[in-house]
């Protein structure tokens, strides 16, 4: 509707200079004021709804482009939650902001203008020039030259502008990520006194996106005075060659200010243009970056006849000779020749120095990232064939890092299972050992969480997404390393609380306490990427020299079982 509207203007616009010329030729020479006032009421009455229209147009421009920017933000958002952890790693957050807000608001301002000014312009132009060949053929050929040479400065300028905005979006991606990582980091900022530090470091990505954005308006206001130096010479050429045939009887004056009219609605639209093509170009990057994302294929898909996870699903995984590599690089395997079995109810414990390969590991069983080779296997089915929404809600995960929202303490640990019942959200914080210091905040359940969880300490947070994890009632419970902030006593009472569960998961933990695994049915010890053991906490005192190493380094000749093992529990346990 808004080219419509816009279509009506162009040609009442175009009209307006035949309007003139009529009133000079027919009325003024003929002295025909008859003429010159019914012309002249015609002319003020398109102008009134020429400018009746221009306002619907804006109207309807704005609407649609504002709908664009909605609807891309939708887009990119959306495609952002199908990303696989290979994907994401890649992507860096402040890239990924900056083409939800800057680029999205460029091809806005790009649709808007598209849909005014500068579809308005091509139009006003190809319609000025088939008036000027019609008022004067011989005139308009003396002006297609000029006219050529115009347009092809204005498409230089152009296609010169869109890699210099690409580059001053590149540079505001590297800005705001400098930006996203200082202000998220800001307590260890404070702690350690680098606020002038990383003050430089801002100012320098700060100082960089100024400088190409300057370069790139030095070039741009090259642009308008060139064109109105064009625009002079063509006025020159039109009273130089359109009077010297006046004189010879070929042209009416009448005809001449016509012509100059048309000239002027011809070369405005161009100066109109080239002051637009910031936008344009500006635009032209930002949809090839925000194509970037749109295009990017996860990694990790379902296949076309993928089968759903049944409900009753017996939750034994099976890693048979797995390996993985990031991004497909086999010069650096992060795991190789892996061949686990973790039985239906089993605690199967990963233990391992830093680095190792426990948490990648663990995000091979909910197809966080795809094996590079072998196979992961759930009651005998690769994952690769499974669904991984349904996959996915038979796992609940408690990641190494905390991820809280802002909300109260009730919508986070019901954020993976809306529709928990408060009984159940309580029963899953008493199995987390949340319960007691949530009922010791200000409003209980109700409380209300800060952004990441300030508010909270590192093993309440902790607890809470324990909690979170354990209100899905999963099949497969991951817990990578997630009890590191809670004190030994704490955590013996959630593992007690865990194998208390009626409906035990298969549950595969990641730990850097050896506490932490004493009582697995399984612990498996991983070096450099490899399983170097596996069995009882008894085996593997007896039969690992890693193992051992670890348990003497950590708790020593002077540890006492009863610490982490009640004593019913602990003659299986030595």
């Amino acid at each position: 509707m808004a080219l419509v509207l816009l279509t009506s203007l162009v040609f009442m616009d175009l009209s307006i200079p035949r309007l003139i010329q009529r009133i000079i030729d027919q009325g003024v020479a003929k002295h025909n004021q008859s003429v010159v006032i019914q012309t002249s009421l015609l002319m003020l009455g398109i102008s009134v709804l020429s400018t009746l229209i221009a306002i619907g147009n804006n109207n309807l421009s704005v609407q649609v482009g504002e709908s664009v920017a909605r609807d891309l933000r939708d887009a990119l958002f959306l495609k952002i939650q199908t990303f696989s952890y290979g994907n994401l790693d890649r992507q860096k957050t402040g890239q990924l902001m900056v083409r939800l807000t800057s680029d999205t608001s460029a091809l806005q301002r790009l649709t808007q203008i598209s849909l005014r000014i500068g579809t308005r312009a091509p139009f006003l132009m190809i319609g000025s020039l088939i008036l000027m060949i019609s008022t004067s053929p011989s005139l308009a050929l003396t002006m297609l030259p000029l006219l050529l040479v115009t347009s092809g400065v204005i498409i230089f300028f152009i296609v010169k502008m869109e890699p210099l905005f690409r580059s001053v979006q590149q540079k505001l991606d590297r800005l705001n990520t400098v930006l996203q990582e200082i202000i998220a980091g800001a307590r260890l900022v404070k702690a350690f006194v680098r606020a002038d530090f990383e003050g430089k470091h801002f100012e320098a990505a700060n100082e960089d996106f100024t400088d190409h954005s300057v370069k790139v308006m030095r070039f741009m206001s090259t642009m308008s005075p060139a064109l109105t130096v064009f625009v002079n010479i063509g006025m020159v050429i039109v009273i130089w060659a359109g009077g010297l045939q006046a004189i010879r009887g070929e042209l009416s004056v009448g005809q001449i200010v016509a012509f100059t009219n048309y000239l002027l609605t011809t070369m405005t639209p161009l100066t109109m243009m080239t002051n637009l093509s910031n936008v344009w170009a500006n635009g032209i990057a930002s949809a090839k970056r925000v194509n970037e994302i749109l295009d990017t294929r996860p990694e990790v898909q379902d296949i076309p006849d993928a089968l759903a996870l049944p409900d009753q699903t017996h939750a034994q995984v099976v890693f048979e000779n797995v390996a993985f590599h990031y991004n497909g690089n086999s010069d650096e395997a992060v795991l190789e020749d892996i061949n686990l079995v973790a039985e239906p109810g089993e605690t199967v414990a990963i233990l391992g120095a830093t680095g190792t390969g426990k948490s990648t590991l663990i995000n091979l069983v909910p197809r966080f990232y795809d094996v590079s080779a072998g196979r992961v296997l759930i009651d005998g089915t690769d994952i690769r064939k499974i669904k991984q929404d349904s996959l996915l809600a038979q796992i609940g995960v408690v990641p190494q890092e905390t991820i809280l929202f802002s909300g109260t303490v009730r919508d986070n640990i019901r954020y993976g299972n809306p529709q928990g019942s408060d009984e159940q959200v309580m029963a899953a914080a008493k199995a987390a050992q949340a319960h007691d210091f949530i009922m010791e905040l200000s409003q209980g359940y109700d409380t209300h969480v800060e952004e990441r969880g300030a508010n909270l300490s590192g093993g309440q947070k902790q607890r809470l997404a324990i909690a979170r994890a354990l209100l899905t009632q999963p099949k497969i419970l991951i817990l990578d390393d997630s009890t590191s902030s809670v004190d030994v006593e704490t955590e013996t009472k959630i593992q007690d609380a865990l194998e208390e569960q009626m409906h035990h998961p298969t549950s595969l933990v990641v730990a850097q306490r050896i506490s932490t695994v004493l009582k697995a049915d399984k612990i498996v010890v991983i070096d450099k990427g490899r399983i170097v053991a596996q069995g009882t906490h008894k085996e593997l005192m007896q039969t690992s020299p890693i193992y051992q190493e670890i348990y003497d380094s950590q708790l020593g000749d002077g540890f006492h079982l009863e610490e982490v093992v009640p004593s019913g529990q602990r003659s299986e346990a030595e």
